[in-house]
């Protein structure tokens, strides 16, 4: 039969059914053993009946209630202390088996080799740091979700979004260049390959994000500039580093 292990009070148990039918014990005489171990371990306090045997019940097909026990892995070894012959044999092999398979799937995974440390570590970090944005990204997108409203932000409001290469288009030059400078300027920082504003901007309406799927497990999110976030751009560059669009060059030129 296979024997099942439960976990109970962070400890593995089997119960005392099973136990009596690995053995061929009648189960109440079990329980009658059972019981007198407890009476032996309860005159030393310091032992822990616990450690050994829990008291617990099951239904039959009636409906009643029966007494019955979870035995610890120590709880095992007394009773099969107790038996002798092949049944005894059998049951310690199987019991001692089963505790072993359920307490190693319990047990952390312990790198037994430094490739396997490395390995680990590597894991480890991949997950922090896909976990890190994409709580980075969540945050954006709440705040993108909630800007703070104003006439301003009405009178600028509308379906038109654009890309950074756009936008740097407009000054004549890359959108590589372009978030670089944005990042100079303390308005927006690189998580994975995703570039995301600031919490001091990440309110202001200036920027929605959209997931873009690559297949169908992986998908990247691509941060897209409003018409007020352009603005803002604009506004930004030519007070902080008088960079003006090629628009307004050429005017200034004629």
């Amino acid at each position: 039969m296979i024997l099942n292990i439960v976990k109970r009070r962070n400890q593995l148990f089997m119960d005392s059914r099973q136990v009596a039918e690995v053995t061929g014990k009648r189960h109440d005489h079990l329980i009658r053993d059972i019981e007198q171990y407890l009476k032996i371990i309860s005159q030393n306090p310091t032992l822990g009946a616990d450690q050994f045997f829990l008291e617990s019940t099951y239904k039959a097909g009636t409906g009643k209630k029966y007494k019955s026990f979870l035995l610890t892995r120590k709880g095992c070894d007394m009773v099969a202390n107790k038996m002798t012959g092949e049944k005894g044999v059998l049951f310690t092999a199987a019991y001692v088996t089963k505790f072993e398979e359920m307490e190693n799937k319990l047990k952390p995974n312990i790198p037994q080799s430094l490739p396997e440390a490395l390995r680990l570590a590597a894991d480890l970090a991949e997950k922090n740091e896909n976990l890190l944005l994409e709580n980075a990204q969540k945050n954006q997108m709440i705040n993108e979700l909630q800007p703070k409203a104003s006439y301003y932000d009405l009178v600028l409001q509308n379906k038109s979004l654009l890309s950074i290469s756009k936008i740097a288009k407009d000054y004549g030059m890359s959108g590589t260049k372009m978030n670089k400078l944005l990042h100079e300027l303390g308005i927006q920082f690189k998580q994975g390959n995703c570039w995301l504003l600031y919490q001091k901007y990440a309110d202001k309406g200036y920027t929605q994000s959209k997931t873009h799927a690559i297949d169908s497990e992986k998908s990247r999110l691509h941060t897209y500039w409003t018409q007020k976030g352009r603005l803002f751009i604009y506004e930004t560059l030519k007070n902080k580093r008088s960079i003006l669009p090629i628009i307004e060059r050429e005017e200034r030129a004629s």
